[in-house]
């Protein structure tokens, strides 16, 4: 069987249950090296502007081990954060036919990429667009860079069509891509006994909401890249909506500032009670100005909820999950009159809309991403030179 080294930074529960999967499948073998090993025992998120610690599993069902980072300053907030001297011994001791590298923006997943290069299959997961680009010098310059990390990448893995343009741009052929789509655990988030509907009710009811209230829902980290103060103002226009605000972040204390009376808040959830967070709202908005907002995949996970979806133009994700009056709309990045006219449409289109965005997020799934890798491997002869 052939062996899959994964590269990740920390336990993230986006990753952790494909890594389960995969593992559960038994097509290949994996193993995981998380190398932020810090974050074994706490994360501090500091978006959030607190520590972090998920109440669903992240580290069970799969073969797993947190390499020591030596770095002073240790943290995915900049390149020198994670340093990990005993990375690449520990993959060639495991003797790995394959290395997907989630990330190149750290000092040892660039050291991998290019040690193993030529040596051993380098795969390649991320979801970078091309979405904030600006044409300027520093763009040029980072073009040529990024063209040169690349050519260390055997295959990507592009998770929807904004990211896949990222990777052509910067010199991936058609045959060097593979599509897996970016997912959540999509099961997780259905609710066949309306057991989280039920629950979502109740918390409405106890905040003093009624059954016909429309309720517009944001959750996320409170953060400029995000830009919730464009729901804040859209409010105002909107004086018979009740408009939810889920999570924390540096911009919460100007949000609260800035609230009217139709405007609620509600701290940061743990992943066991998002389910029923996305079931307060009718409506899901992420009005992201960027930059960063590769993907945004808390509209998986209110599509998953079957709610009607509201994207700017600026977030990775629109243009694969975003049927404009189909499941939402996508609006103009800023655009306060395009969002008010948009949002107004949506209302009319509640139910319909949000069937379909259950449909439609179905074939966004975990199997699908397990299928791929799988078959990248299973089809790919090793390198003759791979040197264990």
């Amino acid at each position: 069987m052939k062996k899959l080294a994964i590269i990740t930074t920390h336990p993230i529960q986006y990753y952790a249950p494909i890594f389960k999967l995969l593992n559960d499948r038994n097509k290949i073998q994996i193993k995981v090296f998380y190398t932020w090993s810090q974050s074994k025992n706490k994360l501090f998120d500091k978006d959030f502007g607190k520590e972090i610690k998920w109440d669903i599993p992240l580290l069970n069902g799969y073969n797993y081990t947190f390499v020591n980072n030596t770095s002073k300053n240790d943290g995915v907030h900049h390149f020198f954060g994670i340093k990990t001297p005993q990375l690449i011994k520990h993959i060639k001791d495991w003797q790995a036919d394959f290395i997907l590298v989630f990330g190149w923006n750290f000092h040892s997943h660039l050291k991998v990429i290019r040690h193993f290069k030529g040596k051993t299959p380098v795969l390649f997961r991320g979801d970078s667009t091309l979405l904030d680009e600006t044409k300027n010098i520093k763009t040029l310059i980072r073009r040529v860079w990024l063209k040169w990390v690349y050519k260390h990448v055997d295959t990507a893995f592009y998770v929807g069509k904004n990211n896949k343009k990222y990777y052509k741009k910067h010199g991936f052929k058609e045959g060097n891509l593979i599509f897996t789509p970016h997912a959540i655990d999509n099961n997780r988030f259905y609710d066949k006994s309306n057991t989280f509907k039920e629950k979502a009710e109740k918390w409405k009811n106890k905040l003093g909401f009624s059954k016909n209230d429309l309720v517009v829902l944001f959750v996320g980290k409170f953060e400029t890249k995000k830009n919730p103060l464009l729901i804040i103002n859209i409010a105002k226009r909107f004086p018979k909506l009740k408009f939810f605000f889920v999570g924390n972040g540096i911009l919460e204390e100007q949000m609260k500032h800035k609230a009217v009376s139709n405007i609620f808040f509600i701290p940061f959830q743990n992943q066991s009670i998002m389910p029923i967070v996305y079931r307060l709202g009718n409506i899901f908005v992420l009005p992201s100005q960027g930059p960063g907002e590769t993907w945004g995949l808390a509209v998986n996970e209110a599509m998953a909820c079957g709610l009607p979806i509201l994207v700017s133009d600026k977030v990775g994700c629109a243009i694969d999950l975003v049927k404009n009056n189909e499941n939402g709309y996508i609006f103009k990045s800023n655009g306060i009159d395009d969002l008010s006219k948009k949002l107004d449409l949506i209302t009319n289109n509640i139910k319909a809309f949000g069937i379909n965005s259950k449909t439609i997020i179905q074939n966004w799934n975990f199997n699908k991403i397990a299928e791929a890798i799988e078959s990248h491997i299973k089809n790919r002869p090793v390198q003759l030179e791979n040197t264990k």
